[in-house]
């Protein structure tokens, strides 16, 4: 991201000496994306991030593939997932494509005995339900329901919940997420007409350096398979960065939605992109104020992507027995939209109270396994009721 970020000690110049109080030299780290090319952020270490003192046998975590083609709208229980103690096993991989992966957990303890490092892809984590901190090397982020963590491929992090029950709708990019590129100027800021700005965008705090010796775990995913590489110091022995890329925090509650006289379109809830997909975001708003307007969303192809939405609260007027935490799965090929009624049910409402992400993927996604255990079956015929 642009939004360019300083916290802790930093020397003058990048690239020079940066010595401690004893006359020992700090150690630099670029952390970059797309190579030397793109973002990116310096970090100064107490001691060399390369220090691996050993590692452990790997474990392939690969989504195992239940349908690779499909063309029918689909519909699954989120809440379904079994909440699990471990905050990795708690991860189950429902939908897939070369792009991204799309994952839900109920992660019920904190991970605090291991680090985690994803070298694949960014991570976009919705808080669901749920409240605590995201601990990185570049400092604290606090979250809480409705919060959008956004972290970057590579950072090493950890994760603390305030109680067992929490929710998480997990997508993993491999192309960096990124605002759209329609919200931002020339030189990367948020333009006037965007839903959200800077101020919106929440960076870490409180960069807490931990000059440790002993065995720390870095359970690190590469091409579906986790490493366990143990390293002689703390990760989290920065003393200070700056720079472009870092994770951050956004709150859909702090979207504003763009409306109009008649229905807009999907790309006005527009919240992130990445290379072949789009994350969108529905928020409680007014409804459309033509005196001959029809709330609800009109009939539409999706002639080349697949439209996955995935309910958080509110009333969705569109679709009968929604429940929390559902998704649903309009894939590229066929038609969908409203369900029988809704369309004159619409009519004359003034506002929805609805809240939702939508993920838009330019390339078919794959169902895994666990989606099919978490699957309504029929939903495909529900606008023949």
């Amino acid at each position: 991201m642009p939004h360019y970020q300083s916290l802790g000690q930093i020397p003058p110049k990048r690239h020079t000496q940066f010595r401690k109080s004893d006359g020992g030299l700090y150690s630099e780290q670029l952390f970059s994306t797309e190579g030397f090319s793109n973002d990116y952020s310096l970090l100064y270490h107490h001691h060399a991030p390369t220090e691996i003192i050993a590692t452990d046998e790997p474990i392939v975590v690969k989504p195992k593939i239940a349908e690779e083609f499909m063309l029918q709208h689909r519909s699954f229980e989120g809440f379904s997932i079994p909440a699990t103690e471990d905050y990795l096993n708690s991860r189950k991989t429902i939908l897939v494509n070369n792009d991204c992966h799309i994952s839900l957990a109920a992660p019920q303890k904190s991970l605090t005995n291991y680090f985690f490092k994803n070298a694949d892809a960014d991570e976009m984590i919705f808080v669901h339900e749920g409240k605590g901190y995201l601990h990185t090397q570049y400092g604290e982020l606090a979250f809480g329901y409705g919060d959008y963590l956004v972290i970057p491929r590579g950072t090493i992090y950890q994760i603390s919940f305030e109680d067992p029950h929490n929710r998480l709708f997990i997508v993993e990019s491999f192309s960096p997420i990124r605002y759209p590129k329609r919200y931002t100027s020339n030189a990367g800021q948020l333009l006037e007409q965007a839903p959200f700005c800077e101020r919106d965008i929440r960076t870490p705090k409180n960069l807490v350096t931990k000059d440790e010796e002993g065995d720390f775990l870095i359970k690190t995913k590469k091409k579906g398979v986790l490493y366990g590489l143990h390293y002689g110091h703390h990760p989290f022995d920065v003393v200070g960065w700056d720079g472009c890329c870092y994770p951050f925090a956004f709150s859909i509650h702090n979207f504003e939605p763009i409306t109009g006289r008649v229905h807009q379109p999907p790309p006005v809830h527009q919240t992130f992109e990445a290379h072949n997909f789009v994350v969108c975001s529905f928020c409680p708003r007014l409804y459309d104020y033509h005196p001959n307007a029809i709330p609800a969303p009109y009939n539409h192809s999706n002639i080349d992507s697949d439209e996955l939405l995935y309910y958080v609260d509110g009333d969705f007027m569109s679709r009968k027995h929604v429940t929390r935490g559902m998704i649903t799965l309009h894939p590229a090929g066929i038609p969908h939209g409203p369900h029988p009624g809704a369309v004159e049910k619409s009519i004359g409402k003034k506002e929805t109270k609805e809240l939702a992400v939508m993920v838009d993927t330019f390339h078919p996604l794959q169902l895994t396994e666990i989606a099919l255990e978490i699957e309504n079956k029929g939903y495909t015929m529900s606008w023949a009721e």
